[in-house]
């Protein structure tokens, strides 16, 4: 610390140095719990192996460790700090994987990520260097389940375990080193049409055919999507379209996700996917019934003050951001946090700009060998931007008059 009470920036750069050692010498067992969590999916709500592994190895690093977080079983919050106030980050890290293709998003990077960033962080902030330089903060690391669809964080958000937080920070695999990331507003509903069942044969008649109704209602989407926004996407699957072909469908059943970049259009939205439900209801004499699955996630509201230091982490790591921006975009539970306190999502490079998240070809990079590079520099990423808002509370208050701007 210098004369005027402020770190130096000798001091911020020694820290920034030993937290990067640190999590080389980490390296070896956080890749071995990256690939381990990756050979073991487990989907939202259930992660019950990678939940326990992760925990149990914050807690093997000196972090105060609760599990079952915001009611949640496969959630767990690792906390340590100085004790003498002064900025609370929180580091979060994801661990769901998807039906079928498994880590084919790479949440098995994010989760391990996380928990390196963190024992990393509480060794130095509890060392002499961090003393000497009036490092002051509280670090939460937020094992989030559920982002596939269930929310974990939006729970976490609603039972108060981001109150009091000032910065989160996340960094999430994909096909290109960016601090700047958007998402959009997602609402996730299944629509199902109550028939009539008759003989298809010998009385086709005397029924009322789901199965129609809900192939109309998916033409009349489909037919809609030219009268939208150009961000605007809304897909789905017929996940029961009858029982037997010779008998007239009953019950029909589809999965539909609405997205938009802007919350109060996506509104909009809903309503007229809603009205293409209605009008084929009306066509065919069916009933229709519309059930919310999931929790809706917000867009992405990523904070600048703390890109900027993410960027500049990434720069001394020697990532570099490619020069033209980012095109099309998922949505994510991050959004809401992001809502409600500065947030970032960054994205950092495991494969190719030519790679897709949701496939196989995701599910492979993320134990490929760039996939281990990015669970080291993803931790190092969020470490060392945590260090700057520590020694740095004038950008802990830059970020908040940007966030409340």
């Amino acid at each position: 610390m210098d004369s005027t009470g402020t770190c130096s920036d000798a001091h911020l750069a020694a820290l920034k140095k030993a937290v990067a050692e640190e999590i080389d010498a980490l390296a070896p067992r956080l890749i071995g719990i990256s690939d381990d969590i990756h050979a073991h999916p487990e989907i939202r709500f259930e992660e019950r192996y990678a939940a326990k592994l992760l925990a149990d190895t914050l807690e093997g690093g000196g972090l105060a460790v609760e599990r079952g977080t915001a009611g949640m079983e496969t959630a767990f919050k690792g906390e340590t700090g100085t004790g003498q106030g002064g900025p609370a980050v929180a580091i979060l890290g994801e661990y769901d994987a998807l039906p079928v293709l498994g880590h084919a998003c790479g949440h098995n990077i994010m989760g391990t990520a996380a928990v390196g960033a963190g024992l990393a962080l509480a060794k130095v902030m509890s060392g002499d260097a961090a003393r000497a330089a009036g490092l002051n903060g509280r670090l939460l690391v937020l094992g989030t389940p559920a982002e596939e669809g269930g929310g974990g964080k939006v729970i976490m958000l609603r039972e108060g375990v981001l109150e009091g937080v000032d910065a989160a920070l996340i960094v999430h695999p994909g096909n290109a080193n960016r601090a700047h990331a958007e998402s959009i507003a997602s609402f996730k509903m299944d629509i199902r049409f109550h028939g009539r069942p008759a003989h298809a044969a010998a009385s086709p008649h005397q029924g009322i055919n789901a199965l129609d109704a809900l192939v109309l209602t998916y033409s009349a989407i489909s037919a809609l999507r030219q009268q939208l926004k150009p961000d605007v996407r809304i897909h789905g699957i017929i996940t029961k379209g009858g029982d037997a072909p010779n008998i007239i469908p009953e019950l029909t059943e589809g999965s539909f996700i609405i997205r938009s970049a802007d919350k109060a259009y996506n509104q909009e939205v809903i309503a007229k996917v809603k009205d293409c439900a209605r009008g084929a209801a009306l066509q065919t004499g069916a009933t229709v019934e519309f059930v919310e699955t999931g929790i809706p996630y917000d867009p992405m509201k990523s904070n600048t003050v703390l890109e900027d230091l993410h960027r500049h982490n990434m720069g001394a790591l020697g990532l570099s951001e490619p020069a033209e921006p980012r095109r099309g975009a998922g949505s994510t539970d991050m959004g809401n946090i992001s809502q409600a306190l500065p947030a970032i999502h960054p994205s950092i490079a495991i494969g190719p700009a030519t790679l897709v998240g949701h496939t196989r070809e995701m599910c492979d990079a993320s134990r490929s060998e760039e996939g281990h590079r990015a669970v080291i520099n993803a931790a190092k990423c969020m470490a060392m931007t945590a260090l700057d808002l520590f020694l740095r509370p004038e950008l802990v208050e830059k970020a908040w008059a940007e966030f409340r701007g």
